[in-house]
């Protein structure tokens, strides 16, 4: 049987990521596309972004609907791949929700449907990163990517969870694995549980303040 299809998150919520992850590129390496995106395993050409974007200013009170902004590229397929590959990455633990469950597959959808020059390239890595997974589930498994048993993905993982160690053939795969594995662990540990599981508190007090000392106000001559 098919996995569902995953409920998307709302598209604000969304946006309001990829500008947080925008602002922080420097810290996920890129892991830019060549041949990969070349090889007959990718199937069909991939359409170029031709959408405007946002620009300088924008407004994240409006509640946006699927088309505005920009279209959202991953149909309905593509997301179970790639919020069967979040999960894989990130699968839930304890009271931690999984990286699928926290939407971070909407958020890569968003990312890689913006008009700028970093997310272009990751569009081209990821949709062609999509086709390769598929290729391997279908030659391996004889199934799609995101029907496969969780060690069945992870048999294909494995081979592209390292670069230095992957074969010649599946260096570009590896690249691939390293830009969605770095957009996965940036969506996740952006969102409320991902900053719980790090221990962060944001600007919250660490203790509480109840006035200066009395010395202090005796000492200016306020008590």
């Amino acid at each position: 049987m098919s996995t569902p299809l995953p409920p998307r998150i709302d598209r604000r919520t969304a946006l309001k990521w990829v500008l947080t992850a925008a602002a922080s590129t420097a810290l996920i390496e890129r892991g830019l596309p060549s041949a990969l995106a070349a090889t007959p395993a990718t199937g069909a050409a991939i359409t170029p972004v031709s959408a405007n974007g946002y620009g300088t200013d924008p407004d994240l009170v409006r509640d946006y609907k699927p088309g505005d902004v920009w279209p959202l590229t991953l149909t309905d397929e593509q997301r179970r791949t790639a919020a069967a590959l979040c999960e894989l990455i990130l699968p839930a633990e304890g009271s931690s929700p999984g990286a699928a469950a926290a939407g971070v597959h909407d958020f890569i959808d968003e990312w890689i449907s913006a008009p700028y020059p970093t997310q272009r390239a990751d569009r081209i890595a990821i949709l062609a990163g999509f086709a390769w997974l598929e290729t391997e589930a279908q030659r391996r498994f004889n199934r799609r990517f995101p029907d496969l048993s969780t060690d069945q993905m992870s048999a294909i993982a494995d081979e592209i969870c390292f670069e230095p160690r992957a074969r010649p053939e599946h260096k570009e795969a590896a690249r691939f694995f390293a830009t969605y594995r770095n957009l996965t662990a940036g969506g996740y540990f952006s969102t409320p549980a991902g900053m719980t599981e790090v221990g962060y508190v944001g600007n919250m007090p660490l203790v509480t303040f109840d006035g200066p000392p009395p010395e202090v106000l005796r000492k200016l001559g306020l008590a």
